[in-house]
């Protein structure tokens, strides 16, 4: 069988000269098999890998080099799709997994040397300010109309993809594409919320309904009342969290925890003018402080209150051993069954949370659990992002040759395509396309999943978002979180202290931006300090400390939950 032969760069080539539809077909039709369930018809995927082996024949036989973190959706576009990417087109594709602090050292590396490590990168759209401000990526809405216009799948679709503002800079260019994205929800016991004498002693307790927490002081009062509570033979926690100092401590409080909290300004896809990470930018979107004294808010009471409730309830309603975890060691606990809710929960571990045998399933293969929106926080306010999302998206370097990169284009384009995307979905469940989101295959498979589904078809999901442009320079700067953070979560210093130094810090990198003017006119313009009292005064962030920070505790059933969704 031809689809069996080993396929070398000289068969290939021989191939593309002889112009040998046959073997063209027959592999085609092999990876149109994989790639099912599909939104387009077998005879449209033909016609859209058709246009991918052709626009491929200028660069038959390269190899060319790219990186991604390693989660299940990139490692099904390693093992998977870079090998049909290859059988299909004749461009070798070494897709590279390595860990999320690796991207971003190599992006930087690249950013800083012009050597050319990857052809290209799918890196978060954290990095939208960096991009936006060095110039060092390809803008993608320039290079589809020059360079890259032979070479730009015309079913590419961009309207479809649903996170495109997150990767667009104030200029309205594009510098990324999205490849996978995913949330930062709450995840909860629904079997335990449910139970009837769980329901019957949490009312007799506080006084309200056991539900989905609006507000902090909610979850805050359900940690409390299953910390310490016997259930199916165990004894179980309230919260789950991490607080070993360690990089991905950085991205636990990066990641929206603040604008949960109510650190910031209201505004979609971020807060304007002061971000989650409470950095304040003027009209011309150049960052003008961090701290209090010069109108940011990394140090306000708002950030305050944030990180003082997470060392709480770190020590309080946690299993004793999640203080010395990371991120990834802590990520599995909830599945092993003795953990009622975690606000800082990844849809991204949804796939490993639904397998077979766990104590978090069902025997019919339904979850115990479900994911609703977040709690806020006592400062948050209407309008406000209330969450995270991740969206990890290909980005082209300009220090990678024009040749390489346009392979490299194609290869990105591929796994982001219509023809994959919709099974892509259902092997990582990291969504990109209102198409695939909204596929009848996800209306079937959505009582298996928790409501992922409800919440990604929700009106909700525009409240979630990644970092913004307000951060000038994304791998400077969130090394700085972990570090400080990382005092306060050991006791090292307090919430205050620790705040005070991280906001000092950032500004210090800001003003060497500033005064290196590698960032032109749309860098770092740093404010002269005030008084934080003439900052606190004023409307919007940083706001003041508030009299009483304990809100009357909400809780919603999760059944009005998804009612309100479809209204």
């Amino acid at each position: 069988m031809l689809s069996k032969i080993k396929t070398s760069t000289a068969i290939f080539a021989l191939l593309a000269g002889m112009g040998s539809v046959a073997f063209a077909d027959e592999v085609s039709e092999k990876w149109i098999q994989e790639f099912q369930p599909s939104v387009l018809t077998e005879s449209e995927q033909q016609s859209e890998i058709d246009w991918f082996i052709n626009a491929a024949k200028p660069f038959v036989g390269m190899d060319i080099k790219v990186a991604s973190e390693t989660i299940g959706t990139h490692t099904y576009e390693s093992q998977v799709l870079a090998k049909a990417f290859f059988e299909l087109t004749g461009i070798k594709v070494t897709h590279d997994l390595i860990g999320e602090g690796d991207v971003v050292e190599k992006l930087q590396t690249q950013m800083q040397t012009g050597e050319n490590i990857y052809d290209a990168y799918i890196n978060d759209s954290d990095l939208i300010g960096t991009h936006w401000r060095y110039k060092q990526a390809r803008n993608l809405t320039d290079w589809m109309a020059g360079e890259g216009a032979d070479v730009t799948n015309p079913g590419l679709d961009l309207q479809d993809f649903i996170g495109l503002p997150f990767t667009t800079g104030p200029d309205g260019k594009l510098y990324q594409l999205p490849d996978q994205q995913f949330a930062n929800l709450y995840w909860f016991r629904n079997d335990w919320f449910n139970d009837a004498k769980n329901k019957d002693d949490f009312k007799a307790k506080y006084g309200y309904d056991l539900g989905v927490p609006v507000n902090w002081s909610a979850y805050e009062d359900i940690a409390e009342f299953f910390t310490g509570r016997e259930i199916d033979g165990k004894t179980v926690y309230g919260h789950m969290d991490y607080g070993k100092k360690h990089p991905s401590l950085g991205w636990r409080f990066t990641d929206a925890w603040m604008s949960m909290a109510g650190m910031g300004d209201e505004g979609k896809p971020n807060g304007l003018p002061v971000d989650e990470w409470g950095i304040r930018v003027n009209e011309k979107f150049q960052p003008t402080g961090s701290c209090v004294a010069r109108g940011g808010a990394t140090n306000s009471p708002a950030a305050v209150y944030a990180i003082q409730k997470y060392i709480d309830w770190l020590g309080k309603y946690a299993p004793p051993a999640a203080g010395g975890m990371t991120f990834s060691e802590s990520g599995p606990i909830p599945a092993q069954g003795e953990i009622a809710q975690q606000m800082f929960w990844y849809t991204a571990f949804t796939a490993n949370m639904v397998e077979e045998n766990i104590a978090v399933m069902n025997e019919d293969g339904t979850p115990k659990w479900r994911m609703a929106p977040s709690p806020h926080g006592a400062y948050w306010t209407e309008g406000m992002k209330v969450g995270y999302q991740d969206a990890g998206s290909w980005t082209l370097m300009k220090s990678t040759p024009v040749d390489r990169a346009k392979a490299a284009w194609l290869y990105a384009q591929f796994v982001v395509s219509k023809t994959v995307d919709l099974k892509k979905s259902h092997v990582g469940l990291t969504f990109i396309r209102e198409s695939s989101i909204n596929d009848q295959s996800f209306t079937d498979r959505a009582p298996k999943l928790g409501g992922l589904i409800e919440f990604y078809r929700s009106p909700a999901r525009v409240q979630w978002s990644p970092t913004g442009t307000n951060v000038p320079d994304y791998p400077k700067l969130a090394q700085l979180w972990w570090q400080n953070i990382g005092d306060a979560s050991s006791g090292a210093k307090t919430a205050q202290a620790a705040l005070d130094s991280l906001c000092e810090e950032q500004e210090k990198v800001m003003a060497r931006i500033e005064r290196a003017g590698v960032q032109g006119d749309i860098g770092p313009k740093l404010n002269e300090e005030q008084d934080p009292a003439v900052w606190l005064a004023q409307p919007g962030s940083p706001k003041a400390k508030l009299d009483n920070e304990r809100q009357t505790p909400v809780t919603i059933s999760y059944e009005e939950l998804l009612k309100s969704w479809s209204n």
